[in-house]
């Protein structure tokens, strides 16, 4: 499952996005440092066309793929040295595939801290950088004796030098001028800066009219990365209600679908993940996948035998799926196609694997 981190200063509303998303179990308070230990959730990625497939196929169970979150505690200028609760924070977000900063622009006089997204994103930039600083130099008199006895590994001596010019300074790998190649050799140290990144302006409602006036100086800052606006306090109060009433309440205040909705979506696709999806009687499901992925690869997501034993997959688009109103219909119209091992699945495929183990 890939997961994603949350990273902001404290009372951004990190512990409110997570519980929007999760269901709750995250205590979130107005004051530093309320969350001590990481919160691991688990989020479904909302996706009408599954939603479809399943009423078509009159299915007694639907499954959305899902994505996974860790909501850490608040960084604060120094995280890096150790203040606040420093390097156990960023322990929990080493391993993650993605970052989430969550910016906070809501006035609130009972909530402290600044509410500058842009100043919040620059001191979280600092920090993240000024750890990745840290790792790299702990490595460097290994790469520089490596180097010496073998030639091969200049590689790596030459991009952690470069790297750590760029930290030194504050930049972020994300931000730096380090060619893909480079940010390759890098990988290794699994670097906070080194991983894609999606951004959060948390706002107050009467500020959503005027979004844009919050996003554009955090877009200025992040031009390569995808910035979302939204009032979390609301998207985490409409998370609490039945899906019904969710959409009335979103679509009463003008929020058509909710910022949350396309959140998780942005993240989904953050990672260049994709979806298939089977259907049946028994249950519909959505299926991850990574975009260029070969056919076998798609079939070892449900299961590695029919990765190993892979035959062929059946597929048909999902439109062409729910225009058709069956499978059944579907083949017969001569619109199912066997693709073989060469196959690479288009998000929004409906497949069936055929396998021989």
């Amino acid at each position: 499952m890939e997961r994603f981190g949350f990273v902001g200063l404290p009372n951004a509303g990190k512990s409110s996005l997570y519980n929007a998303l999760a269901g709750g179990g995250a205590l979130a308070a107005p004051y530093a440092f309320a969350t001590t230990d990481p919160n691991i959730g688990v989020a479904n990625v909302p996706d009408k066309r599954l939603f479809l497939l399943g009423d078509m196929s009159d299915s007694k169970k639907i499954v959305p793929t899902t994505i996974q979150f860790t909501d850490i505690g608040g960084l604060v200028e120094g995280a890096a040295k150790g203040e606040g609760l420093g390097n156990r924070f960023l322990a929990g977000i080493r391993e993650v595939d993605a970052i989430v900063f969550v910016l906070r622009a809501f006035p609130d006089p009972d909530v402290p801290g600044p509410v500058d997204p842009v100043e919040h994103l620059k001191v979280v930039e600092i920090e993240l950088a000024l750890a990745d600083l840290e790792t790299i130099q702990k490595q460097l008199v290994k790469i520089e004796k490596a180097a010496k006895a073998d030639k091969s590994a200049n590689q790596i001596l030459e991009v952690s030098k470069h790297a750590i010019k760029q930290l030194d300074q504050g930049v972020p790998i994300y931000k730096s001028d380090l060619t893909n190649e480079e940010r390759e050799v890098l990988a290794e140290f699994f670097l906070l800066t080194d991983k894609p990144v999606l951004a959060v302006v948390n706002m107050g409602e009467e500020q959503m009219e005027n979004a844009n006036h919050h996003l554009e100086p955090v877009k200025e800052e992040l031009p390569e990365q995808e910035v979302i606006g939204m009032c979390v306090q609301l998207e985490s109060e409409a998370a609490l209600l039945q899906p019904e009433e969710q959409s009335e309440m979103l679509e009463a205040l003008g929020l058509g679908e909710g910022a949350l909705t396309k959140f998780v979506r942005s993240a989904y696709h953050l990672l260049g993940l994709r979806t298939f999806f089977t259907t049946g009687e028994k249950e519909s499901r959505a299926w991850t996948f990574r975009e260029g992925s070969s056919a076998p690869e798609c079939a070892g997501r449900i299961h590695t035998d029919f990765q190993k034993g892979f035959i062929r997959a059946e597929t048909i688009g999902w439109q062409s799926l729910l225009e058709q109103g069956s499978w059944l219909k579907a083949r017969e119209s001569g619109l199912v196609r066997s693709e073989g091992k060469e196959y690479k699945p288009e998000d929004g495929d409906v497949m069936e694997f055929r396998f021989n183990v």
